[in-house]
């Protein structure tokens, strides 16, 4: 027998007209349960929890705790990590460890030996903030309570580890560039699969289009220096890598709730440091490339070493501007109300690939005006 918070998410997942029909399977007790747990939203703690546990009362005697514990266990409570101490109205009052029951002296009151500070959740708290919160202070299950401080259940450590990959999952497949699949890869659908992968794929390649676009702005500058295109993938690969290394770093300490919306300023700043650094590494490993190589001033011309400084200069400027605006995306998608992992790697990529192009001719056209071109 399904518990409750099972049994909820099975005929959430069947079509509507078949629910009816699963829940007249149910006795009568656990139908009551899982409509109660139906009404919630699938993502959020009060359609996690599990709305059976262990309650004891705060008078009761710690030998009698345990005897109504055994009680309730050979009945229809599945899952026992910790007593919960309630009131007669259902508030709760408490927590106990079986750590602290079956240490404590018997004839002691639960109140005695029972913990006051809480750390519970409220019904309608995201499945994501519970799961940090159960990460962050190492608990096996968490109190869900109402407005008015009553117990309505309990969310598990096992029952978020679902959560918890699903959200991993989403977020993976969003940074790669693609819209999430609801269903495990072998068992989706062939067309469904493509309509989830072309979206995201026609609309970087329009996007891609512009650097085509931009490539045939300077033509006259490729025509006059040849030698400025062969380092143009060099140049916007950089920028494309460094801005996706960044948006990835960003989106996935946010799904950790590491840094939040107030921390954009910081963030930038951080990742403006790392950019001009590594701007700076890729730069001299650029320019020590064209330097060191033996036929440099055959491959590169008589002014191989302007070359290697406008592509050095260029690869500080777009491994900079990349990484700045690899940060910076996942907070305007997540202040706009969309999901940060939107603001993917690959979409990143082909924003830096358009600014990277610019960024490299206008350098080049200042440092090479009157040598090349």
């Amino acid at each position: 027998q399904l518990a409750p918070d099972d049994a909820a998410d099975v005929i959430q997942e069947a079509p509507p007209e078949e629910r009816d029909e699963l829940l007249s399977l149910l006795d009568e007790t656990t139908r009551k349960e899982v409509v109660a747990l139906l009404a919630y939203a699938e993502d959020v703690a009060g359609g996690l929890m599990n709305p059976r546990y262990v309650r004891v009362r705060p008078d009761m005697a710690v030998d009698e705790a345990i005897s109504y514990l055994r009680k309730q266990a050979r009945e229809r409570v599945e899952t026992i990590y910790y007593a919960y101490v309630l009131d007669a109205q259902q508030h709760l009052l408490g927590v106990v460890s079986f750590r602290d029951l079956f240490s404590a002296q018997g004839d002691k009151k639960i109140r005695d030996v029972m913990r006051t500070d809480i750390i519970s959740v409220p019904e309608n708290m995201d499945q994501e903030s519970v799961s940090r919160l159960l990460a962050q202070y190492d608990l096996m299950a968490i109190p869900v309570v109402d407005s008015e401080g009553c117990m309505k259940g309990i969310v598990t450590v096992d029952d978020i580890v679902d959560v918890v990959q699903e959200a991993a999952t989403e977020d993976i497949q969003k940074i790669g560039g693609m819209e999430a699949l609801d269903a495990p890869y072998l068992k989706i659908g062939f067309w469904r699969m493509i309509k989830k992968r072309a979206g995201w794929l026609s609309a970087l390649f329009l996007g891609e289009m512009l650097t085509a676009t931009a490539m045939g702005y300077y033509e006259r500058e490729i025509a006059q220096a040849v030698v400025l295109a062969l380092f143009i993938p060099l140049i916007i690969s950089s920028g494309g890598n460094s801005g996706s290394q960044a948006s990835t770093l960003v989106i996935r300490a946010m799904a950790l709730g590491e840094i939040r919306l107030r921390d954009w300023w910081r963030v930038l700043f951080r990742e403006a440091l790392a950019g001009l650094a590594l701007g700076v590494i890729l730069g001299a490993i650029g320019l020590m490339r064209i330097l060191l190589w033996p036929t440099r001033a055959t491959v590169y011309g008589e002014h191989y070493m302007m070359v290697g400084f406008t592509v050095a200069c260029s690869l500080v400027g777009v491994v900079l501007f990349g990484t700045t605006v690899g940060s910076a995306l996942p907070f305007v998608f997540r202040r706009l109300g969309f999901d940060p992992a939107s603001a993917s790697a690959p979409f990143v990529a082909t924003l830096v690939d358009v600014s990277g192009l610019v960024i490299y001719f206008t350098i080049a056209s200042l440092i090479l005006k009157g040598i090349l071109l």
